[in-house]
């Protein structure tokens, strides 16, 4: 297991969607055991392809240790509540910042895991902000996306400085 360079905000790789994945081999085990390590280091509890520059469709989250990681390989969301939550939001890919972010309070989706093999799960809380977050990413939309233009703006300046401290 590696853990890999974080592409980091503004990269364009993060607004870009990501290809399904069509091939459940050696290389994809890889890349999951690869993406877990990287997000465990950044610390985060959800990472994509993407982030580490890798535009596949595969989703590792670890919410909580004692439930272990999950990987999703080509995750979509089939359904989503009408109800909403409001959630903080952040980003391996723009540490240091977060803010809330509007989504619905449960979802299922179906997805496929490591051998190829087709799951649905439903879902509600963080589980449920976790999937549509890191979803968008695989489809292109950073988080901050979600925000009004105002809040995005600030956030982003607030980035900036950090990183340049």
């Amino acid at each position: 297991m590696t853990i890999r360079p974080i592409v980091r905000y503004p990269d364009r790789r993060l607004a870009m969607p990501a290809h399904p994945v069509t091939a459940f081999d050696d290389a994809l085990r890889e890349l999951a055991n690869d993406l877990l390590e990287t997000m465990r280091a950044a610390p985060g509890i959800g990472i994509t392809a993407p982030h580490v520059g890798v535009p596949l469709r595969v989703v590792v989250l670890e919410l909580d240790a004692r439930d272990g990681a999950q990987t999703y390989v080509n995750p979509e969301i089939e359904w989503a509540s009408p109800e909403m939550i409001l959630h903080r939001e952040g980003s391996v890919s723009m540490p240091g910042v977060n803010d809330e972010v509007q989504r619905h309070a449960r979802v299922r989706i179906s997805y496929r895991d490591l051998d190829g093999s087709m799951h649905k799960e439903e879902s509600e809380a963080l589980r449920a902000v976790c999937h549509q977050h890191e979803i968008d990413q695989l489809d292109g939309m950073f988080w901050i996306q979600r925000l009004s233009r105002l809040k995005r703006e600030r956030l982003v300046k607030r980035f900036e400085k950090m990183s340049r401290e």
